[in-house]
């Protein structure tokens, strides 16, 4: 107990040595133990019209463990769009613990996110084995109701608010994370405001010239990468020898019906009917691949559903709404998509990329839906001028949404850039092994070059063989 009151103590006389908010107050936060300091900050609701009302937005700060904390802290960036930085708040004890030692950590609620209004669709979890049409129709209640001016939750509104926040706690210069599509709204502020980022730390990398949800064959070659894998491990190779086999003929019967299989819910063993479609099908192993630990489990889950158990696959089904119903806010992920990314698609990119990989473009179906519903209108496609300001881009090269190719494309409009990619890593690295370390390294002294070759011992969780796991 007198440790944590120290650790307050010590927090709040940094954090009035280095911001000196004018407001907020002590709060807790899910995922964190200790204190921090939460802010309201208004903002406007179109930065281009000062009779457009304000917004208040949440900011979560971590105040430096150390007195002598330096005046430049690290700004939070989370991804989606539609996740706050409330909602990764876990990260400070991971990949931002060393960072914290000697800077503010200021964690964001971009706005239509977390306490920033959140434009949610009400709990995804509960939909978890529900059939498409009852999600479509609740979606699209959803989306009709949302009390928002959606047209006003854009990537460049959301950094305008970043300076906002900036100036509103006594920053002058700063540092940004982003993650996924946290690094598109850090590659815009930067770009609005060059004077006012010290350093860039991009994770996942979203390239400004990139569509989201163009995959293209990101995902091909990461089930490709997963399928080699299997092959090149005897206990994998001897468990499932048909593995691509297996995946191709789902696949193929998918395409052509929709499977209903006799199941126990995965959390009250109720028995139930699943319906699988390929939309579903393809979508939960898409979102499998993102993490080594999950794509662990998949060749398993394919082979039991070769076999007609889709109870496996269920429990896949429930666990990837539990992580989507605590995070995302749907509404304002489509508004952000649909007015920046799915308005600037061809007919020609749309037909290539059902061509692409296994998914067959049903990302895009699922845009080409619901964004008509919306009052939002296409968006300039972002800004490419140069940032001067060094940057740290950060792949994992199993990655099947921001492989390392993209943040190669991000590199060439940063002069100092520096791009490290971790062999076996797939979405998200600054959390990773010695990754926390080379953060803070990279922040002490921004120009300099790092050595990351700590990351190469990194290793690959076991494939999954069997209900019990791996082969002791």
């Amino acid at each position: 107990m007198l440790r944590l009151l120290l650790l307050l103590l010590s927090a709040l006389a940094c954090a009035n040595a280095v911001a000196a908010p004018a407001i907020g107050e002590t709060c807790h936060l899910s995922g964190h133990s200790e204190p921090l300091r939460c802010v309201t900050i208004d903002v406007p609701l179109d930065p281009a019209r000062a009779d457009a009302g304000t917004l208040p937005l949440h900011v979560t700060i971590a105040a430096a463990v150390r007195e002598a904390a330096v005046a430049d802290p690290l700004f939070v960036l989370a991804g989606g769009p539609g996740q706050a930085g409330s909602d990764i708040v876990f990260l400070l004890d991971v990949a931002f613990a060393r960072v914290r030692t000697t800077r503010d950590i200021v964690l964001i609620d971009q706005r239509g996110t977390g306490r920033s209004g959140r434009l949610a669709c009400g709990d995804v979890a509960e939909l978890d084995l529900a059939d498409e049409a009852t999600i479509e129709a609740r979606m699209r209640d959803c989306l009709a109701a949302l009390d928002a001016s959606l047209q006003h939750y854009s990537t460049a509104n959301a950094a305008h608010d970043i300076d906002r926040v900036r100036a509103a706690l006594g920053y002058d210069a700063i540092n940004v994370w982003g993650g996924s599509y946290g690094t598109r709204l850090a590659q815009t502020y930067a770009r609005l405001y060059p004077q006012r980022v010290r350093a860039l730390i991009l994770d996942s990398v979203a390239a400004p010239e990139q569509i989201i949800g163009l995959l293209g064959n990101d995902p091909q070659q990461a089930l490709e990468a997963l399928f080699q894998r299997c092959e090149r491990e005897s206990a994998c190779a001897a468990r499932y020898p048909w593995l691509r086999q297996a995946f191709a003929e789902l696949d193929a019967r998918l395409r052509e019906q929709t499977i209903e299989a006799a199941i126990r819910h995965p959390r009250s063993a109720e028995p139930q009917r699943l319906k699988v479609s390929h939309a579903r099908f393809v979508e939960a192993v898409r979102v499998s691949l993102y993490q080594p630990q999950f794509a662990a489990r998949l060749p398993y889950l394919l082979d039991e559903a070769s076999r007609n158990n889709w109870q496996p696959f269920a429990s896949l089904l429930a666990t990837q709404a539990d992580f989507a119903g605590e995070s995302m806010a749907m509404g304002m992920t489509l508004a952000v998509l649909c007015a920046e990314d799915l308005a600037h698609l061809t007919t020609a990119e749309i037909d290539a990329e059902a061509k692409a990989s296994f998914l067959g473009g049903r990302f895009l179906d699922g845009l080409k839906r619901y964004c008509p519903q919306l009052p939002v209108t296409a968006r300039a496609r972002p800004d490419t001028t140069t940032i001067a300001a060094p940057a740290l881009l950060l792949s994992g090269a199993l990655d099947p949404v921001t492989p390392p190719s993209r943040a190669d494309a991000a590199a060439a409009h940063m002069p100092l850039a520096q791009h490290v990619v971790v062999a076996h890593a797939g979405h998200g690295v600054s959390h990773l092994g010695c990754a926390p370390r080379l953060l803070r390294q990279f922040l002490d002294a921004p120009e300099q070059r790092l050595d990351a070759s700590c990351l190469e011992r990194l290793s690959l969780p076991p494939l999954m063989l069997g209900a019990a796991g791996p082969r002791p």
